[in-house]
Parts: C-alpha cells; structure tokens; sequence
C-alpha cells in the first residue's frame, strides 16, 4: 500500500529534505506552504499522515491542527524548533501526535512517521466504516471522524472524541468513572485518573450542552458514573 504524506511548511528547503529523508519508504507526498493550503489538500485527498510546521504565514500551525482535528484524525506530527516548547504543549493538547524538532534527523523522521502509520492503520483509521450514531442533537459519524450538534460541527480532542464515542455507542448504559479511563486511555486507572475523566466529561458537556449544568445528554448517575441518555422520544 502506497501512503500519503502531506508535508506543510513555508520553506520549501524544509519539504525537499523531509521527502528525501522518507525516500525509502513507499510513500506519496503532496506539499503545502500555508495552513489554508493544507486544509485545502486535506478535504481534495486522501492523506494518511500530516507533518506540520507550527510557525507559518496566513494560518500557522496550531490553528491549522485545531481546524483539521474538526473533521479529521489523521495523525499529525508538529514540526517545531527548540525553542517552541509552549507551541509543543499546545499542539500535544489541541491534538497532535507527536513532534520533531529541527534540526531534523532522518532515521527519527522516518521512525516516527512509520510508528505513527502503524498505530492508525492498526487502528482501522483509513478504513470505511458506516457506524453513524445519533442522539437527540448529536451525531458521530465514525467514518469521517465527524461530530455535530444540529448539524454543526463541533471539534473535539482525541480523547474526547473516544469517550464521546463509548458513550454514544452505549446509549443508557452507565460507565464507572475507571471503565472509562481504562477503555479510553488503554492504561490502568490509578491516582488521579477518575478525576482526568470528570474533566473531559465537562469539557465534553460544555461542547455540546445548550445548559452545561442541567445537561440533557451527557449525565453523572451519582455513585456510579456516566451515561449518554436518549431521553423521551430521543
């Protein structure tokens, strides 16, 4: 199988380096200079992997990553210097994958990129799906990757995607908080983990409740955890 990369940064010296250093793999590469043009060769291809330069021009990179993670969970790896460590913690929260720093070398470049393939394709990223779930309002479509609330799209981190998902897929089925960490973040639930979830709980309620305080979907079944309810004709 042939894999599409999308290589986006301003200096053009940048990409030509970063395809010879993925020469050997089995890879097409499709360029973007800008942000603006990167969401452009994102909705007219199909891409596997985005490398991501965060100091850009027109549409810099955080602000591009937060608009791809809207309708896309193709991996992204930040491509930043040294001395962008806050745009690095940005970036890992709004959505990234993963980051390299410059100035680049090729066996890290290609082993990251390899490493991060693999995790999507095992994870069926690039197959087909027709699992479309709808409660009230809200509707995942976990084909595209896609989250509305009356037909709006709504951007959600990784993490709150797949809890959102667990929940939606599960309707009036309750989960402990523990349940959810341990299904979501595939790691044992301890310390300070039940109250990781409570937070990507009120995030999510924030996103896509009209009332965050009186939530009509996303609901804490005192004692025992959370649930998406369907509600009377829902």
């Amino acid at each position: 199988m042939t894999y599409n990369i999308l290589i986006c940064d301003d200096e053009q010296d940048i990409i030509n380096a970063l395809k010879i250093y993925l020469s050997s793999g089995n890879y097409e590469f499709f360029e973007a200079h800008t942000g603006v043009e990167a969401l452009g060769v994102l909705e007219a291809q199909e891409i596997h992997i985005v490398l991501l330069d965060v100091m850009m021009p027109v549409l810099d990179g955080i602000s591009t990553l937060s608009q791809i993670r809207k309708v896309s969970n193709v991996p992204v790896i930040l491509l930043t210097a040294k001395s962008e460590d806050a745009d690095i913690i940005l970036g890992l929260d709004v959505g990234a994958d993963d980051y390299i720093t410059k100035p680049f070398s090729p066996v890290e470049v290609a082993a990251r990129v390899r490493s991060q393939l693999r995790r999507y394709m095992h994870l069926g990223g690039s197959e087909v799906h027709s699992d479309k779930y709808i409660v009230g309002g809200i509707e995942l479509d976990d084909r595209t990757k896609v989250v509305t609330l009356d037909g709006d799209a709504v951007a959600l981190t990784p993490k709150e995607y797949e809890i959102l998902k667990l929940l939606i897929s599960n309707p009036d089925k309750v989960f402990s908080p523990k349940e959810i960490y341990t299904s979501v973040w595939k790691e044992a639930c301890v310390g300070t983990s039940e109250n990781t979830v409570a937070v990507h709980i009120r995030h999510l309620r924030e996103k896509l409740e009209i009332n965050p305080a009186q939530p009509r979907y996303l609901k804490v079944v005192f004692g025992q955890g959370y649930k998406m309810e369907r509600g009377k004709g829902v």
